[in-house]
C-alpha cells in the first residue's frame, strides 16, 4: 500500500511538496485519474484521485477521509537520552514509530555523552516510518531540552509518568508491566537515560516530580533498546 504525505489539505484537494510529488508522478509512475493514499501527519488518511501529475507539485482531489487511520488507543510520550552513536537514536525513533509513539523528546542528561542534537533528520525518519507503518499521525519529535527541563514541563501532568533508572538503596522499582496494567495507561510518559544513566540529582528531581521508578526486566539494555521495550510494553498491553 503506497502512502503520501500532505500537510496542504484543504477544499476538498491534497497538494504534494516536490518530493513527494517526485516521488508520485516520477518514481511511482502515477499519473491523472490515479487514486492514492494520502495522510496529512495529523490523523487523516484520504483516499483520493490524482488531478495533477506534475512531478514539482502534484494534487489530488479527496474522494474519501478516514479519521484516526492507523491510530493506537494511549499516548505515549518517550524522553529519551541521545546515544553516542547516532545511529542507535534513529533506529529507536523508527522502531518506536512503528510500534506506536506519539512524542518523542531528546533530553540531555548530566552523563550524556552527545550534548549536541539535531532533529531535522530524525523528523524524515519519523515520516518514513509512519508512512511504513500504516499509521495517520506522524510522531511529533521535539528540539532538546536539559532533563532537569524536561522534568520541570511535566510537572502537573496527570499522565502516568515513569523512569528506568537503576536505583541505589532501597528504592524500590516496579516492573513496567505491574506499573502499566496497574491503571492509567492510556496516557503515559516514559525516561529513558544515557548509557551512564541518569545522575542520581536528576533521578531524585523525577521522583519528587511523581515519577515512578521502573525496571524493565533483569537484563540490561543498551538506551535505545530499554526506549523500544518501553513502547512495545504499552503496545501489548492495548493488543
Amino acid at each position: 500500500m503506497e502512502i503520501f504525505y500532505s500537510s496542504d489539505v484543504s477544499a476538498g484537494l491534497c497538494r504534494l511538496d516536490p518530493e513527494e510529488s517526485a516521488h508520485c508522478v516520477k518514481v511511482l509512475r502515477h499519473r491523472s485519474g490515479d487514486e492514492i493514499n494520502v495522510i496529512d501527519g495529523a490523523g487523516t488518511m484520504y483516499l483520493c484521485r490524482l488531478v495533477s501529475d506534475n512531478p514539482k507539485g502534484a494534487e489530488a482531489s479527496v474522494v474519501e477521509a478516514f479519521p484516526g487511520w492507523g491510530s493506537h488507543p494511549y499516548e505515549l510520550t518517550l524522553a529519551v537520552c541521545p546515544t553516542k552513536n547516532n545511529d542507535r537514536y534513529e533506529w529507536f525513533a523508527e522502531k518506536a514509530t512503528e510500534v506506536g509513539v506519539d512524542r518523542i523528546c531528546p533530553v540531555i542528561g548530566d552523563r550524556s555523552e552527545r550534548k549536541v542534537f539535531k532533529t531535522e533528520r530524525l523528523r524524515k525518519i519519523v515520516l518514513s516510518a509512519t508512512k511504513q507503518s500504516l499509521k495517520s499521525r506522524i510522531p511529533e519529535v521535539s528540539e532538546p531540552v536539559s532533563v532537569r527541563e524536561f522534568i520541570a514541563s511535566c510537572k502537573g501532568s496527570s499522565a502516568l509518568k515513569l523512569i528506568a533508572y537503576c536505583f541505589e538503596g532501597e528504592t524500590v522499582r516496579r516492573s513496567v508491566r505491574e506499573v502499566l496494567e496497574s491503571g492509567g495507561a492510556d496516557n503515559v510518559i516514559v525516561m529513558i537515560g544515557p548509557e551512564g544513566d541518569f545522575s542520581p540529582e536528576e533521578a531524585s528531581l523525577a521522583v519528587a516530580a511523581g515519577f515512578i521508578p521502573v525496571h524493565l526486566g533483569s537484563s540490561r539494555l543498551r538506551t535505545e533498546t530499554a526506549a523500544v521495550t518501553a513502547a512495545e510494553a504499552l503496545y501489548f498491553l492495548h493488543l
